[in-house]
Order: C-alpha cells, then structure tokens, then sequence
C-alpha cells in the first residue's frame, strides 16, 4: 500500500515546531513517503543562510535543551530528507515578498521553489496536512 503524500505548513518561528517539522519530513521521506514543506512567515528566518544556529533558533526549555544535548541541526534534517528521499521544500512566494527577501538569501540548494500558498494547498488535497 503506498502511503499518502504528508504535507507540512511551516509558519512558525519556534525551534522546537521547526525541528519538528524538520524530523517528520525526513523521516517521512527516508520512508518512501513523498513529503511537501511549505516555510512561511516567522519560520522564514530559520532558512536565512547565513544565519548561525544562535540566531536562527529562539523557543522554550525545549529549545534550550535540543542544543544543548546536541540534537541534529533541523537544516541538516531537511537536507538529509531531500538526498535521501522524496522531499521537496517551497518557499512562500509572498513571504518573499514582504521581508524583500531573494531566494538566494535562503540556505543553498534546500528549495525546489517558490510558491503561493493557494497552489500549495490545491496540492495538498491529495495527502495528510500538518500545519506547525
């Protein structure tokens, strides 16, 4: 039986939703699941390439401790999805828009493209959405 494709809508800026959606996107798609990430608004900032992991995370205790213990880096994560198996990351168009930002200020070679989000979500009828 071949599993739903999994759609992630990642708007938040919290470290902890982003490493979530960061873990179950590549453990989806290193399962032979195809996995759609759409990044928005405030988790826009994560993907900021040249950002250092101090500056690209804020969160709660859980935050604290994900990097204090050493826990994979979410950019690593979806990186490792993307070589490994059927992941595919979308950038918000409008997103873009608004910060004035380019998709070359973005971490190197995470993004298939950009999109809007009426097209993501048409997509997104074919699977199971997570919204973070």
């Amino acid at each position: 039986m071949t599993s739903q494709p999994l759609f992630i809508l990642l708007c938040s800026g919290e470290h902890e939703k982003i490493q979530m959606a960061a873990m179950m996107a590549s453990v989806g798609a290193v399962s032979d699941r195809a996995v759609h990430v759409f990044v928005s608004m405030n988790a826009l900032a994560a993907f900021e390439k040249t950002a250092s992991p101090d500056q690209r995370y804020h969160g709660g205790e859980f935050s604290r401790l994900l990097r204090e213990k050493g826990a994979p880096d979410a950019i690593q994560l979806f990186e490792q999805g993307r070589m490994l198996g059927d992941l595919k990351m979308y950038v918000c168009s409008m997103a873009l828009d608004i910060t004035g930002w380019g998709e070359d200020r973005l971490v190197d070679g995470l993004f298939d493209e950009a999109m809007g989000l009426t097209k993501f979500l048409s997509e997104a009828e074919s699977g199971q959405f997570v919204t973070l």
